[in-house]
C-alpha cells in the first residue's frame, strides 16, 4: 500500500474514533439527565437552589474550555484527548455523591468544566479530520453524540424504573464509559504542533469570526434548549395534553434531531453549509409557526419535529466553520461553544419568564424568530463550506500510527 492510501486509511479509523469518542461524551449527558430527580431528592434541594446548582455546568465549561487548546498544545491531541474524556466520565460520579447545595455546586462546576474540555477537544480533532477528508462529517460526529446521549438516557430509565441507587448507576456507567472512551482514544490522530508554533493563551477573549459564528450558534441552541425543556410543559397545559403523550413530544424532538445529525452530511456535501443552514432555519421557522398556531397535540409534536429536524446540524458546522476559521481552531472552537453553552443556560429560564408574564405562546413566538435568524445569517458560515471542499491535505501523507 502506497503512503498516501496508508495516511488515508488512517484518517479514516481515525474518524470512525473520534465518533466513538462523541457517542461515550453524549452517553454521560444522557446518564447524568435521567437521575437528576434522585440527584434533587439525595440534596433535599428546592427547584430553585437546584436550578442554581445545575447552573454551575455552563460556568465550569466556560471557565475550563479554553484551556483545552493549550493542553493539546502541550500533551498532543490524543494523549490530551484521552485524559479530558476520562476526567469526564468520571466526573459522572461526583453529583450522585454530593450530600448538600454547596457541594453539589463544586461538583456541578467540576462535572462541567471536565465536559467542556472534552467537548473542545474532540470537536478540534473531528474539524482536523474532516479536513483531511476533504468533506463534510461534523454533522455525523454529533449525530453520534445524540445516538450516545439517547442510549445514556435509556440506560438510565432503566436503572430508575428498577429504583437502583445513582450513586451505584453512575459508577458502574462511569467505569464503563471510563473504558470504552480510553480504548477509542487509541486510535485517534496524534497530531503535535511544529517546533516553532506558538501555544494558544490560557484565556483570551473569543476571535471576531467566533463571535459571528457564535451568534448562529445561540440561536440554534436556544431553540433546542426552549424545545426539550418546554415542549411536554406546553402540550400539557395549552393543549391539555396526556402526560405520555406530552413526553412523546420531547421524545420526538430528539429523534428527529438524532436522524438529521446522522444523515446532515450527505446534505451538507451536496449543498454546501450555508444552504444547509438556511434550510434548515426556513424548516426551523415553519416548525415554530405550527407549534404557536397549534390547537390539537398533534399540529404541535409536528411543528416540534421540524424544529429539530431545522436545527440538527446548525451547532456542528458552527464548530466546523470555527475550526477553518484561523489558526488556532481550538481557541475558535472553545469561543463558539462558550457562547451555545449560555444559550442553552439562558433558554429555558427565559422562556419561562416570558411565559409567566405572557404565555407559552408567546415564548415560542420569540423562538421562531430566532430560527428565522439561521436563514438570514447562514452565510457566517461559509468557511466551513470552503473547508468542507477543501483537498486532502499532504499533511495527511504525515500523520503518525494512531495505535497505541
Amino acid at each position: 500500500m502506497s503512503d498516501v492510501g496508508s495516511a488515508r486509511g488512517e484518517v479514516r479509523r481515525a474518524r470512525y474514533a473520534v465518533a466513538a469518542v462523541f457517542a461515550v461524551h453524549g452517553a454521560v449527558t444522557g446518564s447524568f439527565a435521567t437521575r437528576v430527580p434522585w440527584v434533587q431528592e439525595h440534596t433535599s434541594l428546592g427547584t430553585g437552589q437546584l436550578g442554581f446548582a445545575l447552573a454551575f455546568t455552563a460556568f465550569g465549561a466556560s471557565c475550563a474550555m479554553p484551556l483545552a487548546g493549550r493542553i493539546s498544545h502541550r500533551f498532543g491531541s490524543r494523549t490530551a484527548l484521552r485524559g479530558l474524556l476520562a476526567l469526564w466520565t468520571l466526573s459522572l460520579v461526583l453529583p450522585s455523591v454530593a450530600p448538600n447545595l454547596v457541594t453539589l455546586c463544586l461538583a456541578m462546576f467540576t462535572y462541567g468544566a471536565t465536559a467542556g474540555m472534552a467537548d473542545v477537544a474532540m470537536n478540534a480533532l473531528g474539524v482536523e479530520i474532516e479536513r483531511l477528508l476533504g468533506r463534510s462529517i461534523m454533522s455525523g460526529l454529533h449525530g453520534m453524540w445524540s445516538a450516545g446521549a439517547l442510549i445514556g438516557s435509556a440506560a438510565g430509565t432503566l436503572a430508575a424504573h428498577l429504583g437502583a441507587d445513582a450513586r451505584l448507576h453512575f459508577a458502574l456507567a462511569s467505569a464503563v464509559l471510563t473504558l470504552l472512551g480510553f480504548a477509542a482514544c487509541g486510535w485517534v490522530l496524534d497530531l503535535q504542533p511544529a517546533e516553532d508554533e506558538e501555544p494558544p493563551p490560557r484565556f483570551a477573549l473569543p476571535p471576531r469570526s467566533a463571535l459571528l459564528i457564535g451568534a448562529v450558534g445561540f440561536c440554534a441552541v436556544f431553540a433546542e434548549g426552549a424545545s426539550l425543556d418546554w415542549s411536554a410543559v406546553f402540550l400539557r397545559d395549552r393543549l391539555d395534553s396526556s402526560a405520555g403523550l406530552a413526553a412523546a413530544s420531547t421524545t420526538g424532538f430528539m429523534l428527529t434531531m438524532a436522524v438529521a445529525r446522522i444523515a446532515g452530511d450527505t446534505m451538507v456535501n451536496r449543498f454546501g453549509a450555508v444552504r444547509t443552514v438556511r434550510a434548515g432555519g426556513v424548516f426551523a421557522g415553519l416548525g415554530g409557526l405550527l407549534i404557536v398556531l397549534a390547537g390539537n397535540p398533534a399540529v404541535a409534536m409536528a411543528g416540534f419535529a421540524l424544529m429539530g429536524l431545522g436545527i440538527a446540524v446548525v451547532v456542528p458546522l458552527c464548530f466546523a466553520a470555527a475550526g477553518h476559521a484561523g489558526p488556532h481552531p481550538s481557541q475558535a472552537i472553545a469561543g463558539v461553544a462558550t457562547i451555545t453553552y449560555t444559550s442553552g443556560l439562558i433558554a429555558p429560564s427565559l422562556i419561562g419568564g416570558v411565559a409567566q408574564a405572557t404565555s407559552l405562546m408567546v415564548s415560542f413566538c420569540v423562538v421562531t424568530v430566532l430560527t428565522c435568524g439561521l436563514a438570514l445569517f447562514a452565510g457566517v458560515l461559509r468557511t466551513a463550506e470552503r473547508g468542507s471542499r477543501a483537498e486532502v491535505s499532504p499533511r495527511a501523507a504525515a500523520v503518525p500510527d494512531p495505535r497505541p
